[in-house]
């Protein structure tokens, strides 16, 4: 039997309410909030934010519990963004749409600086078990900045892993991380992935907590895919929504972890899938590759901050209903 695990991406899209009310807050711009001008009503509905995208989650039932990351304005450039030693300066786009980021710049050493683990300090209270952490990968997060200190791309990826393995070195107990991994994709790394597959090792050798690599909008380059297998992981993330075609030859052509992490849900679309569509998903990619899988992560494709308010919790209903009995392959 197959356990299947409902869980999510994270980013969360703010709660309409809370939209609304920091749009009250005269000259505030939710970028205040990570540059240390926030006061403290801002303060205060950010914490009840996170209360409310934990209980949705809660309400659905989905099996793994995310903080929700409602501040990362910045996306997956956050961890950079509101640290010391990095300046934030024009706006960027964000991969293919239109969506857009601050370009953070080091410009020193990358410290211990702690942002994230103290959001999953505060998730903590509220969730008993199954917390999830989620972070950038190590890869997308150096393709994503640009490096002003290190001086070279080998020495920025070891940076970008040495931070982020501290960074989750201090997080509370969490039962996953899930390192995104989007840049593996849209911007294959020149080596052919072995840097990036080393860097990746070091963040997940650093907790102890089951580590799934979500990569997402297409399918792993095969020599890409086969560097990520030799990490230190316990699940490879494929984008059936973009490519599953592509997901399937990785698979039964280079094998893959023991566990499999499937995006099965459209992070960027309000079509909302029914529970039997992702089950339906789910027996398919199961019926076409050859391995036994432990455990499958049933997840949404992409972060789901694209995704109005009302869409985002349909979508999480819709994937915990999918995933309430194992699979017996």
């Amino acid at each position: 039997m197959t356990q299947v695990v409902a869980t999510t991406t994270g980013l969360y899209p703010l709660p309409d309410w809370a939209k609304d009310e920091l749009a009250n807050l005269k000259g505030h711009q939710r970028s205040d909030l990570i540059d240390g001008s926030e006061g403290e009503a801002i303060v205060s509905t950010y914490e009840a934010a996170r209360e409310d995208v934990i209980e949705a989650q809660q309400s659905a039932g989905l099996d793994r519990i995310v903080e929700g990351q409602l501040r990362w304005d910045d996306m997956l450039a956050h961890p950079l963004s509101v640290h010391d030693a990095v300046e934030t300066r024009g706006i960027v786009r964000y991969y293919d749409n239109n969506n857009f980021y601050r370009e953070p710049v080091v410009e020193d050493e990358l410290t211990f600086d702690g942002d994230i683990g103290a959001e999953l300090d505060a998730a903590a209270a509220f969730v008993d078990d199954g917390l999830q952490a989620v972070l950038p990968g190590p890869y997308s997060l150096a393709d994503l900045a640009t490096d002003e200190f290190y001086g070279d791309e080998a020495a920025f990826l070891d940076a970008i892993g040495d931070f982020l393995a501290e960074e989750a070195g201090a997080f509370p107990e969490v039962e996953t991380l899930f390192l995104l991994e989007p840049s593996l994709v849209t911007e294959p790394p020149a080596d052919g992935g072995e840097h990036a597959s080393e860097a990746i090792d070091t963040v997940a050798s650093a907790i102890d907590a089951d580590v799934v690599v979500q990569t997402y909008w297409g399918a792993l380059e095969e020599k890409v895919y086969a560097y990520l297998l030799d990490a230190d992981i316990d699940a490879v993330g494929h984008d059936l929504v973009t490519d599953h075609e592509g997901a399937i030859t990785n698979v039964n052509e280079y094998g893959t972890t023991d566990d499999v992490a499937l995006g099965l849900v459209d992070g960027q679309n309000t079509l909302v899938e029914t529970p039997a569509e992702i089950r339906e998903r789910i027996e398919w990619f199961l019926a076409e590759t050859t391995n036994d899988f432990e455990t499958v992560y049933a997840t949404p494709n992409t972060e789901l901050l694209y995704l109005p308010d009302n869409k985002f919790e349909a979508k999480l209903d819709a994937l915990a209903a999918a995933t309430t009995e194992a699979i017996d392959q």
